[in-house]
């Protein structure tokens, strides 16, 4: 599954495992940034995310409470 920005995600590494998060953007083949519920905005390694088939609109500028609320 491709990594583009709107996939919500599982995080499968670190004190964030089990926590929902969604990919905020791409930074090359290997790392995205990710933002969720008990996740900070940061970038990731896409091995330790497992994408879910849920997608979710979001703006290329949203800010970080509008994308919470929408994967809420």
């Amino acid at each position: 599954m491709i990594m583009e920005p709107g996939r919500v995600c599982v995080k499968l590494a670190g004190r964030e495992a089990g926590k929902k998060c969604v990919v905020v953007e791409t930074s090359d083949k290997n790392f995205v940034v990710v933002l969720g519920e008990g996740v900070r905005r940061r970038r990731c390694n896409i091995t330790h995310l497992e994408p879910t088939s849920e997608t979710i609109k979001i703006k290329k500028s949203a800010s970080d409470e509008s994308i919470l609320k929408t994967l809420k």
